[in-house]
């Protein structure tokens, strides 16, 4: 009778008081080290007519996780996996094995300061689906409109939820996800009165904002790192007009132009990784979803070094593993993937500028943070640097930090500088395409003054002699 009563007492905790969903609790994963906080992961229907559903993982904080904020976490490609990019090879809690049968911990993952859910957006990455093939014609637009939905259905399902802080976080191609979701979420918090997200920040790394801004400073990059001459450099600065620059191809460029882009990315081609200068051409799956975009964006034909692709590509498609998070519940004719290859996304949408996304939402109060590791040349620091000191000039905004070192474990983290109390540029030394994944605790480091709401530390504790 006393374990019948605890029986219901348990599921009621689950189920009802604490508005969690049993049925996408993850009682463990295969191959999972013992953790103290729950997994859930599962489908949050976004159109039900067109039978469009977008699958998600959510990892609770490591510890209180009652009194830790909500962040969300988008992967770019555009149509790579925030499931087995963000949250198993970057910031969740943990790693695929090397034999890709089982997993280890990620000891610098973001849920020791976070709640942290992952979603495979848009409809056609990973197990997320639609039973309307035309779904995946898609771009900007839908993608923002589906993930307003599904954060209004996730919300039902995680009630407790409603009035956490929400962090609003994600890199490369979510240069454009998630200011443009935070825009659809600004609009319904001005038309509701009920229920309001409560947005508390908005973190995006290596973003893709500016094509024409952004495009430049890859060649600028090569050129000041040694990997282009001079003579190229000169060609490209004064053969292109970048302010006429598009994502498709030819790019709206003179042929001398393309002619010298051509022999730039074919000067450092397929020697270097892109993603972070100072390794060798050895790609983590992570990498395929910026492949993608520097194709988007480059039009070129990329060899792919598939190293370390398929760990996750295998752990992901054991049968075992897709029946404990609930996932390939439609049976999908085809098998799991990093990057989507049924998705044809618009390229007209690169060349959106994301510039007055951003404004808009500073002057909703929200503090937004722009990181970049210093190793990218896909989307380099030197125009996210740029467009961030451009936006505060628009806006008026005084600088409140001067550029100047960050610190953690007593060496230099970066550099950073903030304007107006509100608006913070930083790099992280040493870090690639991929923050998370190249520098795990430097981006820890900077995640926790994001998510505090405090300054990155610009001493080191105990000082160096």
């Amino acid at each position: 009778m006393a374990a019948a009563v605890a029986v219901v007492v348990g599921c009621v905790l689950l189920g009802g008081v604490w508005g969690f969903p049993e049925e996408d609790l993850v009682a463990r994963l295969p191959g999972q080290p013992v953790v103290g906080f729950r997994q859930f992961a599962g489908y949050v229907d976004v159109d039900e007519k067109a039978g469009r559903s977008l699958f998600y993982y959510f990892a609770e904080a490591a510890e209180g996780a009652a009194a830790k904020p909500l962040t969300l976490w988008l992967n770019g490609g555009p149509g790579c996996s925030s499931v087995g990019g963000g949250a198993f090879t970057e910031l969740g809690p943990f790693y695929p094995r090397g034999d890709g049968r089982g997993l280890r911990l990620n000891k610098k993952s973001w849920n020791k300061v976070s709640n942290l859910l992952f979603v495979e957006s848009p409809a056609g990455v990973g197990w997320s689906y639609s039973n309307t093939s035309s779904d995946y014609n898609t771009g900007d637009a839908r993608t923002a409109n589906d993930m307003y939905k599904f954060l209004l259905g996730w919300y039902k399902k995680f009630p407790e939820y409603r009035s956490r802080g929400l962090l609003l976080s994600g890199e490369s191609y979510a240069g454009h996800y998630i200011p443009q979701l935070t825009d659809v979420l600004l609009t319904h918090n001005e038309k509701s009165n009920g229920f309001k997200f409560n947005i508390k920040g908005v973190a995006i790394g290596n973003p893709l904002l500016k094509l024409d801004r952004d495009v430049p400073a890859t060649y600028e990059y090569f050129w000041s790192h040694g990997m282009i001459s001079d003579e190229i450099f000169l060609s490209i600065s004064h053969s292109c007009d970048f302010e006429d620059y598009t994502f498709s191809n030819p790019h709206n460029e003179s042929k001398s132009c393309n002619d010298a882009i051509a022999e730039a990315n074919s000067i450092v081609g397929d020697y270097v990784n892109n993603y972070d200068v100072i390794l060798d051409v050895c790609y983590p799956s992570i990498v395929m979803q910026e492949l993608r975009l520097r194709k988007y964006v480059t039009k070129m034909s990329i060899g792919v070094d598939v190293c370390m692709t398929y760990e996750r590509y295998f752990y992901f498609n054991l049968p075992e593993v897709q029946q404990a998070l609930h996932a390939n519940r439609t049976h999908l004719p085809y098998g799991w993937s990093m990057c989507s290859d049924v998705l044809n996304y618009s390229n007209k949408d690169g060349n959106i500028n994301i510039l007055p996304l951003l404004q808009r939402i500073v002057e909703h109060k929200i503090p937004v943070w722009v990181f970049s590791g210093d190793q990218d040349s896909v989307v380099p620091l030197l125009g996210s640097r740029t467009l961030v000191r451009e936006l505060a000039h628009d806006m008026g905004l005084h600088v409140t930090v001067p550029y100047s070192s960050w610190f953690r474990r007593g060496q230099v983290g970066g550099w950073v500088t903030e304007y107006g109390n509100i608006l913070t540029f930083a790099t992280v030394r040493g870090a690639s395409h991929m923050v998370p994944f190249a520098q795990p605790d430097r981006a820890l480091g900077l995640f926790q003054s994001f998510a505090l709401g405090r300054r990155l530390p610009n001493t080191t504790h105990p000082p160096i002699n």
